[in-house]
């Protein structure tokens, strides 16, 4: 039986986490959201909008193969960690395929499908439980174990601890593919403007913008526009070839391409 890809379940947004005790909190990572299944054509792991990266993880499919199961679909997060343990969203794009680690999910996302029975409609408490039994100890594929404590509580854990957030699902919510309010995230950092002064491009490197706020150089993000827009901003940065560098920015050459 050849299983199809499904819609992935999508956290909404919000400024504070949910404070009854209705919710289960996970931490957030930061990574590429990947759908691991495995058919009778064997495994496949596909990103959010539906595209088969073979030989992307080539230690992941590995190990899940391994799964003993005869099929399933699990909706996970491949990340890479730093020296720090923390999920580095940068470090994952430049990864050797066999740094990468996947985690179900934040939130409670748990096998959609597994053994041809269709998991949606289960409370994700009991989806949980049947993943935690599922994957090995041990593996680059882990179970995310849920944070004890109220939502606030989780919350200020993680934002000392220095993390991107937590997000929170609702024990009793099934799977629904698309936005939902059973399934919510929360940032620990704050969301700020800052002025594009340049993009820094290096061969076999990603293409990165350079950043400035009130004339002082902040440094870099890693562009993950898609080709037109990048060709927008490269055309505008190409115009300003020749201005003065912000303070703070050693080399006038990288805001200049």
């Amino acid at each position: 039986m050849r299983l199809k890809f499904i819609k992935p379940m999508e956290p909404e947004l919000v400024d504070t986490p949910p404070q009854s005790n209705d919710w289960l909190h996970e931490i957030k990572f930061d990574g590429y959201r990947t759908q691991v299944i495995k058919d009778e054509d064997g495994i496949r792991l596909i990103t959010k909008n539906g595209y088969d990266w073979p030989g992307r993880y080539a230690q992941l499919a590995g190990e899940a193969a391994a799964i003993e199961a005869e099929n399933f679909i699990i909706d996970g997060e491949a990340i890479s960690s730093n020296e720090a343990g923390l999920s580095d969203f940068h470090r994952l794009q430049s990864a050797v395929t066999s740094r990468a680690v996947a985690r179900p999910v934040p939130g409670g996302i748990r096998p959609p499908a597994l053994n041809g029975h269709d998991l949606r409609n289960m409370p994700v408490e009991d989806r949980r439980e049947i993943l935690q039994d599922l994957i090995p100890t041990g593996g680059h594929i882990q179970f995310s174990e849920a944070m004890p404590g109220t939502g606030d509580a989780v919350y200020r854990l993680v934002d000392k601890a220095g993390l991107e957030g937590m997000v929170s699902n609702r024990k009793e919510s099934a799977y629904r593919s698309g936005p939902t309010m059973n399934w919510r995230k929360i940032k620990c950092y704050a969301e700020k403007e800052m002025d594009i002064i340049g993009v820094q491009r290096e061969a076999g490197k990603p293409a990165m913008v350079l950043m400035a706020d009130k004339g002082h150089y902040t440094g870099g993000a890693i562009v993950t526009f898609k080709a037109d827009k990048r060709q927008r901003l490269w055309d505008r940065v190409q115009g300003k070839v020749g201005g003065p560098a912000p303070v703070g920015l050693k080399s006038n050459k990288a805001a200049n391409g």
